[in-house]
């Protein structure tokens, strides 16, 4: 080996640190391998997703919120909702003990639109904050096997949301997944938080158009009733605080039983987290959900992760030895302009504006920030969550 290295670069290798130089350019070689195989093979999918199969019969469909507090998103959004173009569907709102004036606005929407069901869960019910709970009854509640998934604060783009998502529910599928994005705004932290979100949107996406589906947006998920029950709900998320469309999603798709909905039309809008604080939170219930994914997928997850870590650390090191200088910056100049390639491809696709180029400083940062937060979870202790 040492022969071959010599003769190609003419390099002598004489001095242990010659060797560390040997290591961290084999590292440096795999990670940007590893890198370019999930930006190939997954993470392009995106944009170049071109749908195939639309199922023409409109079966009825059964729209489900759980809401807590949501007066003010309720009186924004859900006329939207209520409102869509299709001809058979049902509303199914469950109120989560609210204190503002959720139960009498609707109250007064029951009374202009009769396929509006709501059903109350009492303020001193002794799980008053869980929402799996919440949706299980918003289950029940449901009078059609077709379920589609959203939140107060989550506005429909136009008359059609239904109609994308439902048409997707061919013979075999029986999970669609669907995109929501956040509200645009002129500040820098709402930018990072839309990046941060089209990043993770391009991953599962990506894995479920490649047949390995892992996780969906609970903000607009649609799946069947029956796969529900067979699946005995969320019984085996019940210790978790959150994330149980994910673990539930994680647990239940298949390459054969899962699609996607990425029509502009289909798109929900929501809005972003207001602070940093919120936002670190949810990342943090998010990645908690993760360590109950299918081994395999959770590692491969965590992979690509490390690897970009890897890559960069490798990557800059061996720069600063100034050997092979010439072959680091074509293969960090081929990686850039894939990754720069394949981003572009998915915020056309998408509809995302303004996040192309902070994607580049979101891909160095997120592997770190989602070390802390996962450290945090694990050294959480004590803590027992119930319905």
């Amino acid at each position: 080996m040492d022969q071959i290295i010599q003769t190609l670069f003419e390099i002598p290798l004489t001095v242990w640190s010659d060797y560390i130089f040997l290591a961290l350019a084999c590292l440096t070689l795999l990670s940007w391998a590893v890198q370019m195989f999930f930006y190939l093979r997954y993470y392009r999918q995106v944009g170049r997703y071109k749908k195939t199969n639309i199922k023409s019969d409109q079966d009825s469909v059964s729209v489900i919120l759980c809401v807590k507090n949501e007066a003010i998103n309720l009186a924004a959004n859900l006329p939207i909702i209520l409102n869509q173009n299709y001809p058979d569907f049902q509303v199914v709102v469950v109120n989560e003990g609210s204190e503002d004036e959720t139960a009498d606005l609707l109250t007064q929407f029951q009374k202009e639109h009769p396929h509006l069901y709501v059903t109350h869960i009492e303020r001193n019910h002794p799980y008053p904050h869980a929402r799996k709970l919440a949706q299980t009854i918003g289950v029940k509640a449901a009078k059609h096997e077709q379920l589609l998934f959203t939140e107060a604060s989550c506005r429909p783009q136009g008359p059609d949301w239904i109609t994308h998502m439902q048409s997707n529910f061919l013979m075999k599928n029986d999970i669609v997944i669907g995109y929501c994005t956040y509200h645009r705004e002129k500040s820098v932290l709402n930018r990072f938080f839309r990046t941060d979100n089209l990043m993770d949107a391009q991953q599962y996406l990506g894995f479920a158009l490649k047949g390995n589906p892992f996780k969906a947006n609970g903000r607009n998920l649609a799946f069947r009733k029956s796969l529900f029950i067979k699946r005995k709900g969320y019984a085996s998320q019940l210790h978790l605080p959150s994330g149980e469309n994910d673990v539930f999603v994680n647990q239940s798709a298949t390459s054969l039983n899962t699609s996607i909905e990425i029509h502009p039309d289909s798109i929900l809008m929501a809005e972003a987290p207001r602070t940093l604080k919120e936002w670190l939170r949810r990342k943090q219930e998010d990645l908690a959900a993760v360590s109950h994914f299918r081994r395999r997928q959770r590692l491969m997850i965590r992979f690509e992760s490390i690897s970009r870590v890897v890559y960069y650390f490798c990557l800059i090191l061996l720069l600063s030895w100034w050997r092979f200088a010439g072959y680091l910056i074509i293969l960090a100049f081929i990686r850039l302009l894939t990754r720069l390639w394949i981003t572009k491809l998915t915020i056309k696709r998408l509809k995302e504006k303004g996040v192309w180029l902070l994607s580049l400083i979101h891909e160095i940062i997120i592997p770190w920030i989602h070390a802390v937060l996962i450290l945090k979870n694990r050294l959480r202790k004590g803590n027992k969550f119930s319905w």
